[in-house]
């Protein structure tokens, strides 16, 4: 256990160092292509995706995705570190993406050359997947129709080591307000912005009655607002963009109709794609995380998850709390518990 402790961490440092930001992940995916080549591995690739069957693959048998992602958002303005240089201090390891998702990453890797080691009644695909972080379609949803049929995913975020069991999915509206131009000086024109002022408060108290119990409601929130050429303009034209944290309840593109019969306004919805996603408590999955004192939640944060049309479950050491801040860090113990906590997670798992 601690070679492969150590072995995930010396990668999690050389992740660091390799810029590796959404759609920009070539260097990253190249280094890790060889990494795993140099394991004995035969890696397959597609764009900057890159997955591992389990070398004894055995048709019959259910089939167990690993996977997290290789990319990062970019730094925000408050580094007081180096964000590609890796650096150890009182059991943290700082850097770009050590928390999202590059502990995850590694420890799911890690697990993956244990369990395809040994003797086990499932196959296990090892995926390592781009574009996470703007949910683009060049990423895991790319590689789905290359793999086998998957019977559960264990996807990589950080959640503390607590298994999320079901997720919020996300769409976004744009929603525009139409008034007339006019001088600002006189009483004259329709100006948009009043216009739209009861369509955001509209929004704003929008409520849909069925309530998750591990999500809680739809959630809904004006989040731009756009109107307007100069001061002494009345402004013709007022644009906005809602985002709206669907659960399970909801399919997007059903709460979309929902929302269109009523909005007072014209919107669109810029995609259906990213639904919110649930795994049964029963999952036998569920059910040993329980056994070992894991408490199963829902989550407010958005993951590839939601281009899963199989049951998920969402696990990875770090804090979301960490994620996309300045000088993200992960504990180093946490990277060696996940390791642990994963194995006793999946090896002979019986779904």
């Amino acid at each position: 256990m601690d070679a492969s402790y150590y072995d995930a961490v010396d990668l999690l440092k050389r992740l660091i160092s390799i810029p590796s930001f959404s759609r920009e992940e070539k260097a990253t995916c190249d280094f890790l292509e060889d990494y795993l080549i140099g394991k004995g591995m035969k890696p397959r690739r597609k764009g900057n995706n890159l997955w591992i069957l389990s070398p004894d693959w055995q048709d019959g048998k259910p089939v167990v995705l690993l996977n997290s992602h290789i990319d990062t958002v970019k730094p925000v303005s408050g580094w007081q570190k180096d964000p590609f240089f890796p650096l150890e201090e009182d059991n943290k390891l700082y850097g770009l993406g050590s928390n999202d998702a590059g502990a995850p990453l590694v420890s799911l890797l890690s697990v993956f050359l244990f369990l395809i080691s040994k003797e086990q009644p499932n196959n296990f695909i090892f995926l390592a997947s781009c574009e996470e972080e703007v949910s683009g379609k060049g990423g895991i949803e790319s590689v789905i129709p290359d793999l086998p049929a998957i019977d559960l995913a264990v996807v990589g975020e950080p959640t503390g080591m607590q298994p999320a069991i079901a997720e919020k999915g996300l769409m976004v509206l744009d929603g525009v307000v139409y008034g007339k131009s006019g001088h600002a000086a006189r009483n004259e024109g329709e100006n948009a912005i009043y216009k739209a002022l009861p369509v955001v408060d509209w929004f704003r108290n929008l409520d849909f009655p069925l309530k998750s119990d591990l999500l809680g409601p739809v959630k809904t929130t004006v989040t731009l607002i756009q109107a307007g050429t100069q001061h002494n303009v009345i402004p013709d034209k007022c644009s906005f963009t809602v985002d709206i944290r669907t659960n399970e309840f909801y399919s997007n593109e059903k709460l979309f109709q929902e929302i269109a019969a009523q909005c007072p306004c014209e919107i669109t919805a810029r995609s259906f794609r990213l639904n919110s996603s649930r795994l049964s408590p029963s999952h036998p999955l569920v059910k040993r995380a329980e056994i070992l004192g894991l408490k199963p939640f829902g989550s407010p944060t958005l993951s590839d998850q939601a281009l899963m049309n199989f049951p998920s479950l969402k696990i990875g050491p770090g804090e979301s709390s960490r994620s996309h801040t300045a000088d993200e860090f992960i504990y180093l113990s946490e990277i060696r518990e996940a390791i642990d906590l994963y194995i006793r997670l999946l090896k002979d798992l019986i779904l």
